[in-house]
């Protein structure tokens, strides 16, 4: 039934964006058909995070990036109707944690936004720069820039926040979706994943440090 459940939840086909999709026959493809394996096996995600031996950690990287991207924006995406310009007025985790938004673009200085209208931002701003071959080459051979493991470090601390958010805010929503199962199992994986590489400032950790499932670790 659960699965049944989720299939419901998930094939409302709401996710924010279209899917970026890794082109098979390239390493990348290769490299996510692996990751994917060992997460459908029912291994430890601990170790399911871990580089594989002889793989690149930028292109491990850059394929766990990706995919966090995609199922995040699904989550959210399912999740968009309970979080409105009303209910969410603030992006934030909690009453002691607020994001403000900040790019290059429009927003010079760190600017309060509703919850909503960060997330809109946060997608798009993404959804660019993994679609830009200088910073996500897709092309063998082609190296990564030099700051290519800092971008990730700021698209993986925004993706965190999007957790944070619909933990605090949207958890009984998440439950009466019958998606509580899903949701913690990918946070999860995003955790580990983000600990293993150390790609998030701890400080950034800390509104979810104190889950009542008792994670962590």
């Amino acid at each position: 039934a659960m699965a049944l459940c989720l299939k419901q939840v998930f094939n409302k086909d709401k996710t924010f964006r279209p899917r970026k999709k890794f082109e098979p026959g390239t390493q990348r493809f290769e490299l996510y058909k692996k990751a994917q394996a060992s997460l459908k096996s029912g291994l430890d995600l601990r170790a399911v995070v871990q580089l594989p031996p002889g793989e690149s950690i930028n292109d491990w990287i850059a394929v766990h990036v990706v995919d966090f991207f995609n199922r995040i924006n699904l989550i959210y995406g399912t999740m968009s109707e309970y979080c409105t310009e009303k209910s969410c007025p603030i992006m934030s985790g909690g009453l002691k944690y607020e994001y403000r938004w900040q790019d290059d673009s429009k927003y010079k200085k760190p600017t309060k936004l509703s919850a909503p209208q960060y997330m809109c931002m946060l997608m798009d701003w993404i959804e660019m720069l993994i679609n830009n071959e200088d910073i996500f080459p897709t092309r063998i051979g082609v190296p990564f820039p030099k700051q290519f493991q800092q971008v990730c470090t700021k698209i993986l601390t925004r993706l965190f926040r999007v957790f944070v958010h619909v933990y605090i805010h949207h958890f009984d929503s998440i439950i009466n979706m019958g998606a509580e199962a899903h949701v913690n199992t990918c946070y999860k994986h995003f955790y580990y994943f983000i600990r293993e590489f150390s790609l998030v400032d701890h400080r950034e950790l800390e509104p979810l440090v104190r889950m009542p499932q008792g994670w962590g670790g």
